[in-house]
């Protein structure tokens, strides 16, 4: 995104940045219908984004102080300061350029590694990060840029309200966020590849087509905010978190910003500026002095930059792309649909098989758009992202086939094809074998991830299991293993209680039970005794709390009616403590214990946006307690076995 732009502010800017906008169209056409760009030359490259966490495996928002000791023209900034981009230098597609593609990003990893490491942070490579939960999404921990600040307005306002996200998995998320942030929860490896003018249209389709089967094989997000969703949850997050459209529109038809597309392009690239240009406002403008006719006229390259700048607000999951390289203009395809990690091996091997696909169906498929429906390949894809290697596929000629199926028999040998006699056959075998591997055992990241939750299942705190998957996922990350290879991500990886008990929410209770001020006392005694609780918090309809009876209330209330029992149908309000004390899920343990000790009182509600999101209680203090009595005391043993002489 061009920093030079200025915030959407008023009418006249809008007028003049769309003129300029639909200058800079016509200006493309008059490019392409003249053959004015790069032909004949093969390049891709890559963008890789990353996650920044403490020893505590949470988030770490410190970004900026990473990228002052970082080269600019590799690193950049993300949406927050958690992030980090990292940028490759286009190559040419021959000899071993994967492997000189995973060395080079290894090595830029190892720079940022380096550097994180002074700081004491790690680096995740991971679609979503495990550890992320929703209170590291404010606005403090946006990136200080008034370019994010501005997207954010432009879309809050938008969008008219609040940002929802509904996704359903194994698990249900139903949320809403006041910002952009939601964004940030996403990490991608996005792939570029640069194609001729005149074969745009029939790359771009296949590179539709294939996109379904490629995500199946690579996925890597199961999980957002703890809960278990789509195989790939980056897609449906991203697409939530970017949507522009206002709820208060019910017949009308609008297109997401964030979007597969809509049918095959029959001609031109410029079919799909002309379709973002028609259906999506203007989010940003920018002060865009340099006329493409001038620059034309002049034997001059333009830089279209007002349609530059547009094309970075409408995310398709295959983005048509202009640039400048070497004083040429040329056309590029960015997927953006493959996540970040599980490594920079498998990264590779997803770019491999997506390269080698998309120039391998066309010679064997031809022209896709007359053997494969439009709505098919949109349902791969979504069904892929859904599902993974679970998915089944409509396929060329209508057939219909698992993923695993197409993939090892049809895709594997196709996308060999596609790269055979330019790409040296030790890249083919080494890459497309790990494409065939993972498949072959089933072992995607998602996969490993949800086995690595299941095989903890009952051992630690939810939130002890989720450090544990991203601390073992940075292990194999420096080990350079593919993820088919990992075993098992280990309770003890995450680094004990110390590292997973240092703010309320990762140990509060979030299965609550709970009750409304008007409803029968008796009720709240009935709860207390089967389900063997101290504290009952009651909300209203909007689940704010509005109170909190404890077990001690219900004996006062029964010494009161001298040991008869109650004989009246008292409500819930009568006997409330109506000004509980609360604290907050970002809120330090150590803080929480001291409220707890100077305030006399068992037990916390815990509260985000006057919301109840949980509940932390002296018994859940008392368990971290006892085991670390336990660890202390294992650990002087150990030490006095092996010193005897101590003794």
């Amino acid at each position: 995104m061009d920093k030079n732009f200025v915030p959407k502010q008023d009418s006249e800017s809008i007028r003049s940045f769309t003129k300029a906008l639909l200058a800079d169209l016509r200006a493309m056409e008059m490019m392409v219908e003249d053959g004015m760009m790069e032909s004949g030359v093969r390049r891709f490259g890559c963008e890789q984004e990353m996650f920044l966490v403490d020893r505590s495996w949470q988030p770490a928002p410190v970004a900026s102080k990473i990228l002052e000791l970082l080269d600019p023209d590799n690193f950049t900034t993300e949406l927050a300061l958690f992030n980090l981009e990292m940028n490759i230098e286009p190559m040419l597609l021959k000899g071993k350029c994967f492997t000189e593609l995973e060395e080079r990003l290894e090595e830029l990893l190892g720079l940022v590694r380096s550097v994180a490491h002074e700081i004491d942070t790690e680096v995740v490579l991971s679609g979503i990060l495990p550890t992320l939960s929703k209170s590291d999404l404010h606005f403090d921990n946006m990136t200080p840029d008034d370019r994010y600040y501005t997207l954010n307005q432009a879309l809050t306002k938008m969008r008219g309200g609040a940002y929802r996200l509904q996704i359903e998995g194994r698990d249900e998320l139903h949320l809403e966020h006041d910002s952009v942030m939601l964004e940030a929860c996403n990490a991608s490896c996005q792939v570029h590849l640069q194609v001729d003018v005149d074969d745009f249209a029939d790359m771009y389709n296949l590179s539709q087509a294939v996109i379904g089967p490629v995500v199946a094989a690579s996925v890597n997000s199961p999980l957002l905010f703890g809960k278990r969703l789509w195989a790939e949850t980056r897609i449906a997050l991203f697409q939530q978190s970017l949507d522009t459209r206002s709820t208060t529109v019910d017949m009308r038809q609008l297109s997401p910003r964030v979007r597969f597309g809509e049918r095959w392009v029959d001609r031109s690239v410029t079919e799909l500026f002309q379709e973002d240009i028609a259906h999506f406002e203007v989010l940003l403008t920018q002060d865009c002095i340099e006329d493409p006719f001038e620059k034309l006229a002049e034997g001059r390259v333009p830089k279209l930059q007002a349609l530059q700048l547009h094309n970075s607000t409408v995310y398709r999951w295959n983005r048509p792309c202009y640039g400048i390289l070497n004083d040429k203009a040329h056309l590029r395809i960015e997927c953006r649909a493959l996540p970040s990690g599980p490594t920079i091996l498998d990264e590779v091997a997803n770019a491999v098989f997506w390269i080698g696909l998309v120039r391998g169906a066309r010679e064997e498929y031809g022209d896709i758009t007359k053997r494969l429906d439009f709505d098919d390949a949109k349902y791969n894809f979504l069904v892929a992202a859904r599902q993974g290697l679970n998915a089944g596929f409509h396929w060329i000629d209508d057939k219909r086939v698992s993923a695993p199926e197409l993939i090892l028999d049809t895709l594997i040998p196709l996308a060999r094809s596609g790269l055979s006699g330019r790409v040296e056959s030790s890249d083919l075998d080494r890459y497309l074998g790990v494409i065939q591997a993972r498949v072959e055992s089933r072992s995607t990241g998602s996969d490993w991830m949800i086995r690595s939750l299941n095989d903890m299942k009952q051992r630690g705190t939810h939130s002890e299991r989720l450090s544990a998957i991203t601390a073992a996922t940075i292990s194999y990350q420096t080990s350079r293993k593919p993820c088919h290879e990992w075993d098992l991500a280990r309770l003890d990886e995450a680094g004990g209680w110390t590292m997973n008990y240092t703010k309320v929410e990762q140990y509060m209770i979030t299965q609550l039970f709970t009750v409304q001020e008007d409803e029968l006392l008796e009720m709240v005694a009935f709860l207390m005794d089967r389900k063997q609780i101290r504290h009952v918090p009651v909300e209203d309809d909007q689940h704010r709390l509005v109170g909190l009876v404890s077990y001690r209330s219900i004996l006062r209330m029964l010494s009161d009616f001298g040991g008869e029992g109650i004989k009246e149908t008292v409500p819930v309000k009568l006997i409330m403590d109506t000004d509980p004390i609360t604290v907050a899920p970002e809120t330090s343990t150590l803080e929480a214990i001291d409220i707890m000790r100077k305030q006399g009182v068992s037990c916390l509600p815990v509260v985000k946006g006057e919301k109840l999101v949980g509940l932390v209680t002296e018994a859940d203090f008392m368990e971290i307690a006892y085991q670390l009595l336990e660890d202390k005391l294992i650990e002087d043993q150990q030490i006095e076995e092996s010193n005897p002489a101590s003794t």
